[in-house]
C-alpha cells in the first residue's frame, strides 16, 4: 500500500482494514506481509514510519519503506500509483492513489484491493489469491 503517515483518513483506515483482514485469515494470516511505501519522503523518515506503523498495531513483520524522492517516484511509477503534494508549508497533504496491491510471494501482481473494501471482503480476496482463484 502506498500512502503517508500524516494522512488523516485513507491510510490509517486502510492499514486497520488490512490488519483486521489478516486476523480473519487465521493461521494463513502469517503468510501475508503488509508493506507500506511512503509517498512523502520529505516528512516520512524511517523512524517516523516505524513509529506510525507501531501505533497502528499491525501484524509482526509489517514493513515500512521510504527512499529518496526519485526512488519513491520510481516505485510509484512501477505500480502506476499517482500522488501529488497539495498545500504549502509543513501542513501539506498528499493526494494519492488509494488501492492496495496484492502480490504473490514471488513478487507477481495478483490483484488490486480497492479502497473501501471491508476487512471481510479483503480477507476473501486474499484467500482467493492464496488458493490461486
Amino acid at each position: 500500500f502506498f500512502g503517508y503517515t500524516y494522512c488523516p483518513d485513507v491510510c490509517p483506515g486502510t492499514m486497520q482494514a488490512l490488519r483486521a483482514a489478516t486476523d480473519q485469515l487465521g493461521p494463513k494470516g502469517k503468510d501475508l506481509r503488509i508493506v507500506f511505501v511512503s509517498v512523502d519522503p520529505g516528512r516520512d523518515t524511517p523512524e517516523t514510519i516505524r513509529t506510525w506503523l507501531d501505533a497502528q498495531d499491525l501484524p509482526e513483520g509489517t514493513l515500512g519503506l521510504t527512499g529518496t524522492p526519485q526512488q519513491v517516484a520510481a516505485a510509484a511509477r512501477a505500480y502506476r500509483v499517482v500522488y501529488q503534494l497539495q498545500g504549502e508549508g509543513t501542513g501539506y497533504q498528499v493526494n494519492h492513489s488509494t488501492a492496495a496491491y496484492l502480490m504473490s510471494p514471488r513478487g507477481r501482481f495478483e490483484r488490486v484491493l480497492a479502497y473501501g473494501l471491508t476487512p471481510d471482503q479483503m480477507a476473501d480476496q486474499i484467500r482467493k489469491a492464496m488458493r490461486g482463484d
